[in-house]
């Protein structure tokens, strides 16, 4: 009875702060993002390998799952973006940790839910760990992989168009540094794509059509940084541990970690949303001892940090 009480105070007082708790199978959500058009959260519900959508109301809500592909069964579902011109949702799937093979992209109606394609993207005998998504303006996506820090290209109507490779991807040798390699990524309206590397904390603006990367030299550190969100063409969130602010006022040569925000403690950021102007912070691991954990997406209140030259 105790563990039911503590989860309920928990889940109040965060929705309390100007959170969304729910109710949803499994202990991780790996990402969640805002559709506007649908009124609703969408969320990738990692081992349950599919989306729920979430919709926000008085009191605790619960998920309702919308995509559980049988193809991609047996798989993990990680980062998704809703492409909204296209009423299309893009969702990356994995292999099972600790196996790192299979690498998918599957597209789905947001609608009808009907799948419109789901694109492999691995090779026989390659270490692939796919992660996030984000989709251009002609509707071709990009996918991240943690594991080998490269970018597969996939077209409007699932094919396969290339991959995005460079050795500036990986700034120091070793393990420590590359154990989580490239991961959020974002597309940008003038053209090209700003990715986070995790555990270097290095980020990287690519074009995509010439396939140039270079370092973005950002003041403060971007280490453990997740998922992104673009909220203006100068400013964008990075979701990790601490969830972070960055500025940039030279189309992202250079940067500025300008604000941060902790969250509850027990919460680690994994993604971020916008939803009226506020930011969400979805957090990857429930809270609870029964079938159904309370998770949480958090209104985030960033606090302003001193930029050092």
């Amino acid at each position: 009875m105790w563990p039911r009480r503590a989860a309920a105070a928990v889940a109040f007082l965060e929705s309390a702060a100007g959170g969304i708790s729910y109710a949803g199978d499994g202990w991780l959500h790996e990402c969640a993002k805002w559709d506007a058009e649908g009124g609703r959260f969408l969320a990738s519900t990692f081992f349950g390998g599919g989306v729920a959508e979430v919709r926000a109301g008085e009191g605790e809500a619960e998920e309702r799952v919308v995509v559980a592909d049988p193809v991609a069964a047996g798989r993990v579902a990680l980062g998704l973006a809703v492409d909204a011109p296209r009423r299309r949702l893009l969702l990356v799937y994995a292999d099972r940790p600790p196996r790192l093979g299979y690498a998918a992209l599957g597209a789905y109606d947001l609608g009808s839910w009907r799948r419109l394609f789901l694109t492999r993207l691995d090779v026989p005998g390659e270490s692939t760990f796919p992660d996030d998504v984000a989709a251009d303006e002609e509707g071709n996506a990009y996918v991240t992989d943690a594991k080998g820090s490269k970018i597969w290209k996939v077209g409007p109507d699932g094919a396969l168009l290339g991959v995005i490779k460079n050795a500036t991807f990986v700034q120091r040798p070793g393990l420590r540094h590359n154990l989580v390699g490239l991961n959020g990524i974002v597309y940008h309206p003038n053209g090209y794509l700003l990715v986070v590397h995790t555990s270097g904390g290095d980020f990287f603006k690519v074009d995509p059509k010439t396939e140039t990367v270079r370092v973005v030299k950002v003041r403060g550190s971007l280490r453990r940084g997740d998922g992104l969100e673009l909220l203006s063409p100068t400013r964008l969130v990075v979701a990790g541990l601490p969830n972070r602010l960055v500025e940039s006022s030279d189309d992202w040569e250079t940067a500025s970690v300008t604000g941060q925000y902790v969250g509850p403690v027990h919460r680690i950021g994994s993604s971020a949303t916008v939803k009226d102007g506020d930011v969400y912070v979805n957090h990857i691991v429930g809270f609870g001892l029964g079938r159904k954990k309370t998770h949480v997406l958090a209104r985030a209140v960033f606090s302003p940090l001193a930029v050092t030259s």
